[in-house]
């Protein structure tokens, strides 16, 4: 490579000022990198969790659904098992966003089923209601086969993921949502009946509780709007996929984790659920994130987040027995 004779001369120079200066002191070494040993449960997370990716849990609108199943390994006995559903207003999003997510839970010995769902440019409203619905009745028809305890499924979602989350354990049977999940043989050619599959507790990581409020108002959402489309029984179906419209007081337990000033999500979608859920007598907790928006907690909020968690699942028998591991 050529350079300009200018150029050359003028680094010619400073080299040769450079060698008239005194030498510089001696500057300390830098302390060596530790090579202490890290103990975490990441150091082991891959010999004591077994994964089975894109596992087909129904078919519709031409779409292999898709689960990616964690398990303990090795599985003591029968796991308490939460299925997660991600986020993305119905709209978008995938299952794989939220894997890191999920770490927490697997250390402490849960078994989680990862639940990807169809969005709206895939099927309107209510494709996504149907597939959590049918997604929970494959985890209870193949407990057996995973050693998933079938008494202890807790269901849990981040934002429209909370949305599915909450009507995957609130929705009774009479709303009609499970009428399209695969059955066995023997049901499909000799009975009418599907049996009542009971979630134990819900998460609900600030979820919709009020589809009809997200539609019209000053709270409408346009990410709401593109999920109900165009049909002109919107406002009823809203009414129907709308987790308030189902409280009951026969309902699992709830915890609810929301930030006051949640820009996507309204905080008051939050307290109406827990001021509905006391009304009724159900089980709840409001974990509020003061100045807190769409997730994206910091550290410590984090850290308080799951410690209620934890706590509240533990309250109810739903945490696993693994012990926790030495050094941890």
């Amino acid at each position: 490579m050529r350079y300009p004779v200018m150029l050359v001369l003028l680094l010619a120079a400073a080299l040769l000022s450079a060698a008239a200066l005194p030498a510089a002191p001696a500057i300390a070494a830098a302390a060596p990198a530790t090579t202490a040993p890290v103990y975490g449960w990441s150091v082991d997370a891959d010999t004591e969790v077994a994964i089975e990716p894109d596992v087909v849990y129904r078919r519709a609108s031409g779409v292999d659904l898709k689960a990616d199943i964690y398990t303990p390994y090795p599985a003591a006995g029968p796991t308490p098992t939460i299925i997660a559903f991600h986020g993305g207003g119905w709209v978008e999003g995938t299952k794989d966003q939220v894997t890191l997510s999920l770490l927490p839970y697997l250390e402490r010995g849960f078994s989680v089923v990862n639940i990807g769902y169809r969005l709206g440019r895939v099927a309107e409203a209510p494709a996504a209601v149907e597939d959590a619905r049918c997604a929970l009745r494959w985890v209870a028809a193949n407990a057996e086969r995973y050693r998933f305890d079938p008494r202890r499924i807790v269901v849990m979602g981040w934002s429209a993921g909370g949305h599915l989350a909450l009507t995957t354990g609130m929705l009774p049977l009479s709303a009609g949502f499970d009428a399209t999940c695969p059955t066995p043989d023997e049901t499909r050619w000799s009975s009418g009946d599907l049996p009542e599959v009971k979630v134990a507790a819900v998460i609900n990581w600030y979820g919709i509780t009020d589809v009809v409020d997200l539609l019209v108002g000053p709270n409408s959402k346009h990410y709401a709007i593109e999920w109900l489309g165009s049909r002109a029984d919107r406002m009823d179906l809203a009414r129907r996929v709308s987790p308030l419209t189902y409280v009951r007081a026969s309902l699992p337990p709830i915890i609810t984790i929301h930030g006051d000033a949640d820009p996507y999500v309204p905080y008051s979608q939050a307290t109406r659920l827990h001021q509905a859920l006391d009304k009724t007598g159900v089980p709840n907790r409001l974990v509020t994130i003061t100045k807190g928006g769409h997730g994206d907690f910091a550290p410590v909020e984090r850290r308080t987040i799951y410690t209620a968690i934890f706590e509240f699942l533990g309250e109810r028998g739903l945490m696993p027995a693994r012990p926790p591991a030495p050094g941890r």
